[in-house]
């Protein structure tokens, strides 16, 4: 089944793409929840039209996005952790702490676009993806060491 994202939902597509789900997530979570429409080629002429008017600001969106990677480029972030003897954390490192790094060096980025990869279950260096437009994506490294 063919839908239109109405906002950008980070495993499925971005606002304005026609994505195909199967039927029972359209009709149970996507549409009920306001995040998406369905895709009927009247919707999708509409959307088309509206891209193409929205190009520039598009393109604009894209270059402030480069230009934050651009200022967040070399950041690293040390993340402190309570820890066993062994090196285990107790619990794990999540999105929500490199948000709150990240707010606390000045980047404002919801935890939403920051991926981590692997769980972060004990001491050492991994690294985060942070999605910070449709195109443009950096690597974040980070460390957990022990508080």
């Amino acid at each position: 089944m063919e839908v239109i994202l109405k906002e950008d939902i980070v495993t499925l597509g971005y606002k304005d793409d026609i994505v195909d789900v199967k039927k029972g997530y359209a009709r149970n979570f996507l549409i009920p929840q306001g995040k998406a429409v369905m895709a009927s080629e009247s919707a999708k002429k509409v959307i088309a039209e509206n891209n193409r008017q929205r190009a520039h600001k598009l393109e604009q969106l894209k270059k402030d996005a480069e230009a934050f990677a651009a200022k967040m480029e070399g950041t690293t972030l040390t993340i402190g952790a309570k820890t066993s003897s062994t090196g285990t954390i107790f619990g794990s490192v999540t999105n929500i702490q490199l948000a709150e790094e990240l707010a606390k060096k000045g980047f404002e980025i919801d935890r939403k676009f920051i991926l981590i990869k692997d769980q972060v279950k004990e001491i050492g260096s991994y690294t985060a993806t942070v999605k910070l437009h449709k195109e443009v994506s950096i690597e974040l490294p980070f460390e957990v060491v022990a508080e």
